[in-house]
């Protein structure tokens, strides 16, 4: 079974009287949306909360998905509180004056921050945050751009110009010029590169690539990544969006390298779960042309009110709840135990189990196993994610808020997927 089921056939008068959140998506947002939700099962979530979603046939399911978004689980009280309280006095600003929810959110989120990315500069989506640091680049003179293959910054036109992959990119091109792949995890590579662009790259890549399928560099690989942008005069971008705010139990994928990118991406987690808000952040000197002329880049929404209410009790709460060491130590705990579950079927359906923090990918055998296993595990209500950039890895990210309860409900019905689906495809 496919997870891409085909989508060019799917008239409106198949959908019944009772589906009519389908057959709105039939005829509003799209056919192949469409389809994907009835391949699910047909049913439309409506409630959430903590590691929980509930749907419209009364069913409740365990979030070990949710592309990362959900560090803190869904509607954290705090956050939810923060964003209350802030929509009850002063929900969107008139950008004319200051602003202090903007200015508090943006202290608090550099205080965690490699030192010196001290400038934050607030946006409403990952993808937004790296249109961002693509045009700051630019405007240091930046304009040849090198990515890493599988590695994925988005969809938007500049975005999707580093996100290597061509299903995503081909129906759109041209996009930006004189954009390069290199290998992940391969300095030497990176090197031939950035010699032939000397004092006009700029270099972006994640610390772990999340939808390239949880791919885990050697150490010391970010650290020769920053030495060799040093040498040749390229400005570095490190994105963040989906390994930061705690998602690999550390604040941020650099840290454990102690390195300092000229840009941060960050996202996701700085919702906390509640409000879309993502940002880039840099040093001084490379946010300078922003810095001169606050113009020169905006966004009728960007660092509205209520996002970055969001984003300042999504930081205040992961360091009063202590979430990044919790991240780190049920990750650990979540790994081994999928490892552990997976082991009898090494090699006849795993390939392998890797992860970091609260970010882990199951690597199959074949791709079909994906959707295969994704289908079986909704069933017995839990919720992954598959991987865009990587067809063959299930990907889980779960909160940091799960309760040993709900971690044994995950592992039973795990196995119990996993047996299944290794069954249908032997037969």
């Amino acid at each position: 079974m496919t997870i891409s089921p085909d989508t060019t056939a799917v008239p409106a008068q198949d959908v019944t009287a009772e589906s009519t959140t389908l057959d709105l998506y039939l005829r509003h947002i799209g056919s192949g949306r469409a389809v994907m939700g009835r391949v699910l099962g047909g049913m439309s979530e409506v409630r959430s909360e903590g590691p929980w979603i509930h749907t419209d046939d009364g069913r409740r399911l365990l979030d070990f998905g949710g592309y990362g978004v959900f560090i803190l689980g869904h509607r954290h009280p705090a956050v939810v509180e923060a964003v209350h309280r802030q929509i009850d006095v002063h929900p969107l600003a008139s950008r004319v004056f200051l602003e202090p929810v903007a200015a508090r959110a943006a202290q608090a989120l550099a205080a965690h921050t490699p030192p010196g990315l001290d400038y934050v500069h607030f946006v409403n989506s990952g993808a937004e945050a790296t249109e961002a640091a693509l045009k700051l680049a630019r405007a240091h003179g930046r304009n040849a751009i090198v990515t890493t293959r599988k590695g994925f910054h988005g969809k938007t036109l500049g975005a999707l110009s580093v996100t290597a992959n061509a299903t995503y990119q081909t129906p759109f091109q041209p996009l930006l010029p004189d954009t390069t792949q290199v290998a992940y995890g391969d300095a030497g590579d990176l090197k031939q590169a950035l010699a032939a662009r000397r004092d006009r790259a700029c270099v972006i890549l994640e610390p772990v690539q999340g939808e390239g399928g949880v791919h885990i560099p050697e150490p010391g690989y970010l650290t020769e990544v920053a030495a060799l942008c040093r040498e040749f005069g390229a400005l570095l971008v490190v994105d963040e969006i989906q390994t930061g705010m705690g998602r690999l139990g550390t604040w941020w994928g650099v840290d454990a390298e102690g390195i300092r990118p000229d840009m941060l991406l960050a996202g996701k987690g700085l919702s906390g779960g509640v409000v879309p808000v993502a940002a880039m952040v840099a040093t001084a000197e490379a946010y300078a042309p922003f810095s001169r002329d606050p113009y020169l880049h905006t966004s009728t929404f960007g660092a509205s009110p209520i996002a970055c209410a969001a984003a300042l009790a999504a930081v205040e709460t992961m360091e009063r709840e202590d979430t990044v060491a919790r991240a780190a130590r049920l990750g650990a705990r979540i790994l081994a135990g999928v490892r552990a579950t997976c082991e009898p079927y090494r090699e006849i359906l795993v390939q392998d189990v890797r992860g970091r923090g609260l970010l882990i990918g199951i690597e199959f055998t074949e791709d079909r196993a994906v959707g295969e296993l994704l289908l079986e595990l909704i069933a017995r209500g839990v919720l992954v994610n598959h991987s865009l950039n990587s067809t063959r890895v299930l990907r889980l990210t779960p909160p940091a808020t799960v309760e040993d309860d709900a971690l044994d409900l995950f592992f039973t019905h795990f196995a119990e997927a996993l047996h299944t689906t290794a069954a249908r495809m032997a037969g």
